[in-house]
């Protein structure tokens, strides 16, 4: 009996098209301050991955409602959201950390991209950068939190991530990231970022593949 593997499983796996289009990442910023450091960190990743290469889209969370699951479905904002998931072949979440955590507005706008529309995935096989902000010392708090979430979605997440501490002193008044190891590491995540979309997107659907689903639609 052959329990682990069923006929429709290939590993030879052969790519049908080699995407020539630039690589789309949305981006995504977890406050609302006047001067947010996750969107000023959100923006400076912007840039840099528009130099690589990318087309990039940074997602405005105001207005956004709190997650109810359903009454607000259809809201301009979730639609927005939901849209530019589907659009993206990879994603940046850029958060600032908050009683030891992700924030709220980060985790809603998380909450309201669904791991499932009809047949389609919106976050099934995208590549996930993470990146947080702190007020004091260098945490990793709110990155591990997001890590798990992009895991839960069935995201690529890569092994890199950003934390910058003290934030308030690592952005010059334009806006712009000092240069700095901070910065550095910013630009090895987005790069890595790249890499991994660059190696993945094309093969999403084979890499999350799942013998338990392919079962369910028999």
């Amino acid at each position: 009996m052959n329990y682990l593997v069923d006929e429709k499983f290939n590993l030879k796996h052969k790519q049908k098209t080699i995407s020539e289009h630039r690589p789309r990442i949305l981006i995504l910023y977890g406050s609302l301050r006047e001067r947010s450091y996750s969107r000023l960190l959100a923006e400076e990743a912007a840039r840099i991955l528009e130099y690589m290469g990318a087309e990039v889209k940074i997602f405005d969370p105001s207005g956004i409602p709190v997650f109810d699951n359903t009454k607000s479905v259809e809201h301009p904002k979730v639609k927005e959201l939901r849209d530019l998931s589907l659009w993206s072949e990879g994603q940046v979440w850029s958060s600032p950390e908050l009683h030891g955590n992700m924030s709220g507005l980060m985790k809603t706008q998380i909450d309201w991209i669904p791991l499932t529309i009809g047949a389609v995935r919106p976050t099934q096989g995208r590549t996930l950068a993470v990146m947080q902000v702190s007020g004091g010392s260098q945490s990793f708090n709110a990155v591990n939190s997001m890590r798990v979430l992009g895991r839960w979605m069935r995201m690529i997440t890569i092994p890199n991530q950003s934390s910058v501490a003290k934030a308030y002193q690592e952005f010059n008044e334009d806006g712009s990231m000092k240069e700095s190891s901070f910065r550095n590491r910013v630009v090895d995540v987005m790069e890595e970022l790249m890499r991994f979309t660059y190696l993945t997107r094309d093969h999403a659907d084979f890499l999350v593949d799942r013998y338990s689903e392919r079962l369910e639609k028999k």
